[in-house]
């Protein structure tokens, strides 16, 4: 009866403090990923049984290797943009949330509010893993955003493309793992990201595909928006070095993530999922035009980079450059550049 009343205590204490964390920034967050991971859960299972279908009618001999491996990268891509239209429809409430921090409007938890529990010293000793902190391996909701641009002969100075206009976005799931036991200093994480990488050129410039190469041309109009969008699925691996400070108690060390300096580094990998351009301008008759145009502009499919943080417990500063050139064929190889600021919500 007695250990019933203890767990009933805890029970209650957690669900108020669970409460309170909800209206948190963080806990709403949390929320908006927990979301994220959802759909992305129940895509990949829905694109498992697509290609399980592939896989039999592979067997079958209704179709050859060519097809069925042209087929699965079809219902890839699908799958890929669906999740990219579910998510995007989270961007604006995620953005939203962001603002209204910035503005004030939503407060840390108040920890003087959160439910403390005190027990015995007698009930820790038949509890001491409870002692030992968060969990070895912990996750993570990462958004990050900042400014975007091509490094063209090794310089992002004179760049074609506008500084401040030319935007990234990422979001994603990472887990952090403590790597030595009783040393909290090196981490590995690792997630999955989907990256959107924004260029928007100058001087009413705007792509266009010429066989296998991609050229920057002068539109014959005053374009009011020309927007150039790649977004892609990656997989991002850092080695993370937190110098949060271990707690020292009777019963053992207490280890926390994300309370302090972070320095994070390594890179990235994956695939393009799609690319797009986006014009907007007046017509002959004042019409007010937006156009639309999908296609691969000859971008590579895959890419790879570096990436480096470095922040104080949950916001960093973020750089990332990409190994990988944008474009498959140009004689000159331009890759992409990005900088801005990355929220780690533990």
């Amino acid at each position: 009866m007695r250990n019933f009343k203890i767990y009933l205590i805890v029970f209650v204490c957690l669900f108020v403090n669970q409460v309170l964390a909800q209206e948190s920034f963080e806990g709403k967050a949390k929320d908006i990923a927990s979301r994220i991971e959802d759909i992305v859960k129940e895509e990949k299972n829905e694109l498992k049984v697509e290609v399980e279908a592939v896989n039999e009618q592979l067997a079958q001999g209704k179709l050859t290797n060519e097809e069925a491996e042209a087929k699965k990268k079809v219902l890839a891509e699908e799958r890929a943009k669906i999740i990219e239209e579910k998510v995007t429809k989270l961007e604006e409430e995620l953005h939203m949330l962001v603002q209204e921090k910035v503005d004030g409007k939503i407060k840390d938890v108040d920890t003087s509010k959160t439910i403390t529990i005190h027990f015995s010293k007698d009930y820790f000793s038949h509890h001491r893993k409870c002692t030992n902190g968060e969990r070895r391996t912990t996750s993570q909701f990462v958004f990050a955003l900042g400014v975007n641009n091509l490094i063209t002969d090794k310089q992002v100075a004179n760049s074609d493309f506008k500084y401040w206009k030319s935007h990234f976005y990422e979001w994603g799931l990472t887990y952090n793992t403590r790597i030595l036991k009783e040393d909290n200093l090196l981490h590995f994480k690792y997630g999955l990201s989907l990256m959107y990488n924004n260029l928007r050129p100058t001087d009413d410039r705007y792509f266009v595909k010429n066989g296998a190469q991609t050229d920057l041309v002068s539109s014959t109009v005053h374009l009011e928006e020309s927007r150039f969008r790649n977004v892609y699925v990656m997989v991002p691996l850092h080695l993370e070095f937190d110098f949060t400070k271990k707690e020292i108690h009777e019963n053992g060390n207490y280890f926390r993530t994300h309370k302090s300096m972070r320095v994070g580094l390594g890179g990235y990998a994956g695939f393009r999922v799609k690319s797009k351009q986006i014009l907007c301008f007046d017509d002959a008759v004042g019409n007010d035009v937006e156009q639309k145009t999908k296609g691969n502009y000859n971008v590579n499919d895959f890419n790879y980079g570096l990436s480096a943080y470095i922040g104080y417990k949950a916001t960093s500063l973020y750089l990332k450059y990409d190994l990988q050139p944008l474009f498959e064929n140009n004689p000159i190889d331009q890759n992409n550049i990005s900088l801005g600021l990355r929220f780690d919500f533990n």
